[in-house]
């Protein structure tokens, strides 16, 4: 199979990645120092129509796949993760729910302005004493016979894009009753931005993503139509699966340009440095490591566009989904601690990209599916698990 990349898709590389390079980077540093949401970074993504990639034309998106959102995002990637994971976490879980398990009344309500830009979705799922164990959903969700509303109470943990004054909802999971051997119902339902009950936390203090957002959520005694159910009740658990088995091809895609970026900046400072009268990249230890850094970076590039051709043709993907993801995030990590260390001193400091890259990559490792979730998933798709 040919995984370069049609002409429509090298174009729309080339323009993502002249935004990345004329708009994005000379900002971003700034926003990162100051924790700070790039609220025109984000609109000018909306106006280009990057929240609107994978979705229908007649819901106001694009036309285009999942390949396409991970050329954009790998491209993003290479200068700043923060804005990536802005428009993953948008695409992949605040709109992507709606398009797939939505009602008609219900897409035509959210996905034109999902799509473009003018508001952001959030996937409310993690829990804080849930983690990997998403089905130990303590957060529940009662169907009010009086008022045909669902009263919903409970905490969420760790969600992005959840709390910036262009957020429009958030999808929750939460039981909404039991099946016969006691096992939880567990649901999804959307809940607008503002509702009563409905609180948002201050943004936490991250390590890295420091110009996204993410916050806690809490919901006590939210109510909400109960034309708000997203899907079948019960299904929420299953439609929660099927969400993250395609967003870990974005994650995967995000990663590969994390770690491309990390070659990019350290080609860069190797010809730009001198030490004992010659640039630092004529000394093949330096090059060395440059060229593992490039090689993981094609492999991983690789693993995400096989991942996203089987995805877009109906074949099953869950397995190279969860093989991209993990060896996409691993190596991300790996070129990082490379590129810092060929940076020297520099490395260590903010104002140069390697260093907020350092830091935003360990994150790929534990979002979307920790890496031992990821071998989980491959074993037992190899019948290693029952």
């Amino acid at each position: 199979m040919d995984y370069r990349l049609s002409p429509e898709l090298e174009e729309l590389r080339r323009t993502v990645e002249e935004f990345a390079h004329d708009v994005v980077a000379p900002k971003i540093g700034d926003f990162y120092e100051r924790h700070e949401f790039p609220y025109e970074i984000v609109r000018e993504m909306g106006r280009m129509g990057l929240f609107g990639l994978p979705f229908p034309e007649e819901y106001g998106g694009m036309g285009g796949d999942y390949l396409a959102l991970g050329v954009a995002l790998e491209e993003l990637a290479r200068v700043d993760s923060s804005v990536a994971i802005t428009l993953e976490a948008g695409v992949s879980l605040g709109a992507m729910p709606i398009h797939l398990f939505g009602t008609e009344e219900q897409k035509r309500e959210w996905l034109p302005r999902l799509c473009s830009g003018e508001i952001l979705g959030a996937f409310g799922l993690t829990e804080p004493d849930g983690g990997s164990d998403a089905g130990a959903t303590r957060t529940t969700a009662r169907l009010d016979p009086d008022t045909n509303e669902w009263v919903i109470n409970g905490t969420k943990c760790f969600i992005t894009n959840s709390g910036t004054d262009v957020t429009g909802l958030v999808t929750v999971t939460a039981v909404t009753g039991r099946k016969p051997d006691g096992r939880p119902r567990i649901s999804a339902i959307i809940v607008p931005s503002g509702t009563p009950g409905f609180t948002v936390a201050a943004p936490y203090s991250k390590v890295g993503w420091n110009a996204s957002d993410t916050r806690e959520l809490s919901f006590a005694d939210v109510r909400v139509p109960a034309a708000n159910l997203l899907g079948e009740e019960g299904r929420g658990y299953a439609q929660f699966l099927r969400i993250l088995d395609e967003g870990r091809i974005a994650i995967a895609a995000l990663a590969t340009g994390l770690a491309q970026g990390c070659v990019d900046e350290s080609v860069k400072y190797a010809k730009e440095r001198h030490a004992f009268g010659k640039p630092i990249g004529a000394n093949q230890a330096i090059q060395f490591k440059i060229a593992d850094m490039e090689m993981r970076a094609h492999t991983a590039r690789l693993a995400w566009r096989d991942a996203a051709a089987r995805l877009v043709s109906g074949e099953p993907f869950k397995k190279e989904a969860a093989l991209a993801k993990l060896y996409s995030s691993t190596i991300a990590v790996d070129n990082a601690r490379d590129a810092t260390q060929i940076h020297g001193g520099y490395g260590f400091m903010n104002e140069y990209p390697v260093a907020r890259m350092w830091r935003d990559s360990k994150i790929l490792e534990i979002g979307e599916g920790t890496s031992e979730v990821q071998r989980m998933l491959i074993a037992r798709e190899l019948g290693l698990v029952s």
